[in-house]
């Protein structure tokens, strides 16, 4: 391997972003801003802890000029000068503010629902649904942002609410078919997905969005059959569990991707090897298309649930599909839609929100849309793009490429007070880490 030559009279310094984690009788040193690792010896760990204890990185030159030369070409020793937190800084601009290559619209045709799951944060309103003056605004808004970012690549459309397919007919098709011939005509990569209890999904309907550039789907199961259908039922007498199941497959096998999201508890995760059993009917050639996620429902209080979840999210790979366990931040190269400023969510009623993890009370919208297709922005949403990096307990932390004090609506609810979204535990932090590492060992083998 060649290195790259250093020079002798610059100073040198330990990245603020490098943790180091203890794993199988070994080490990892992990750079959070380079997203780089390596796998060391605990002779090499003494090193370092020797040459941190002594504030003298450039030493290890001297001692071990390999580790030391590999120590820098990945991020781990940078120069002294280097200001590290304007580079994460800069990163993000270059993210969320400066990217005129790519635009997200989420639409909620409807706040209401077919099912009314316990955890839902959402408050559904019977009556809702966009009419067709909202319609036609929304695809004036369409025209209008094409129109004003010139470089505009990639425009992705993506489904949400209530349940977005009670209003296939009326919002979704029109709105589906628009986009398709306009972005054809214009050269941009148009596609689009859902997030939907799947419960609607027909033959007909995946016609369409064959034709229409859908290429992704989100579809959640509340354990197995008997705990999923005490959640999401028809009526008394007929659950849901075996209809989306079948429609999850029917996706796969037409070329769809689907993120089968498995809200978990306590009590219903044991539940997921049934699950499994009831999707090994789907051939090896479509496993490819069904991604299996684990998430906890956000009122289960049970912290301890995180080794069974790995194990299952192993048994999953096993057997030929995509799983994660979790999932381990990257909130500055892949934040939120809601940290970018090309991104909106258009509710049904025309008030825009950015955040789609919170319900949707009037009061909290960040602008609305008029019948030109513009958006009207108000304060929130103005604070929210300026929100990051105001939290002085992130500046100094070295997890800070990755992780950003979280999402911008985690940085709103919190500002002015100093807070960690892992309650100041270092320990949590380093366990993190050690997942994520886990996690690209296992995308690179």
């Amino acid at each position: 391997m060649v290195y790259p030559p250093f020079l002798i009279l610059e100073r040198m310094k330990f990245s603020q972003f490098n943790s180091i984690v203890f794993y199988n009788n070994k080490f990892f040193i992990y750079n959070a801003f380079s997203n780089n690792f390596l796998l060391i010896e605990p002779l090499l760990k003494d090193l370092l802890d020797a040459a941190k204890l002594d504030n003298d990185a450039a030493g290890l030159e001297e001692i071990h000029p390999l580790f030391y030369a590999k120590l820098v070409q990945d991020g781990f020793i940078v120069a002294d000068d280097k200001d590290e937190v304007q580079k994460v800084k800069h990163l993000r601009e270059q993210v969320d503010l400066l990217d005129d290559q790519n635009y997200v619209l989420t639409i909620n045709p409807t706040m209401n629902c077919n099912f009314s799951c316990w955890y839902c944060y959402e408050d559904h309103i019977k009556d809702s649904k966009m009419n067709k003056e909202m319609v036609e605004n929304v695809i004036t808004h369409i025209k209008t942002v094409h129109q004003n970012l010139p470089h505009l690549k990639d425009f992705a459309l993506s489904w949400f609410g209530g349940e977005p397919l009670l209003q296939y007919s009326n919002v979704v098709d029109p709105v589906l078919t628009f986009c398709k011939s306009y972005f054809d005509s214009k050269g941009v990569n148009f596609r689009s997905v859902f997030t939907t209890n799947g419960f609607l999904i027909n033959r007909k309907m995946v016609e369409k969005f064959k034709e229409t550039n859908v290429n992704g789907f989100q579809i959640t199961l509340d354990g197995h059959r008997d705990m999923h259908d005490k959640v999401r039922f028809v009526n008394s007498k007929r659950g849901s569990y075996d209809e989306i199941v079948e429609n999850i497959m029917m996706l796969c096998r037409e070329g769809f991707d689907v993120n089968l999201r498995i809200n978990y508890t306590k009590d219903n995760l044991k539940s997921a090897t049934s699950i499994l059993a009831d999707i090994l009917p789907l051939e090896p050639e479509y496993r490819e298309n069904l991604e299996v996620a684990f998430r906890k429902v956000w009122q289960e209080t049970d912290k301890t649930l995180g080794p069974q979840v790995v194990s299952f999210a192993k048994m999953f790979r096993a057997a030929g599909f995509k799983a994660i366990s979790g999932g381990s931040p990257d909130n500055v190269r892949r934040s939120c839609y809601a940290d970018k400023k090309n991104h909106a969510t258009i509710n049904f009623n025309g008030e825009v929100y950015k955040c789609t993890a919170r319900n949707f009370a009037s009061s909290a919208k960040e602008g609305d849309l008029n019948k030109n297709g513009q958006v009207d922005w108000n304060e929130k949403y103005h604070d929210r793009l300026d929100i990051k990096f105001k939290n002085p307990p992130c500046l100094v932390c070295p997890i800070l490429p990755i992780c950003n004090g979280g999402c911008s609506q985690k940085a709103l609810e919190n500002a002015g007070k100093d807070y960690c979204v892992f309650n100041f535990d270092e320990n949590a932090k380093k366990t993190m880490v050690l997942n994520k590492i886990l996690e690209m060992a296992v995308e690179t083998a």
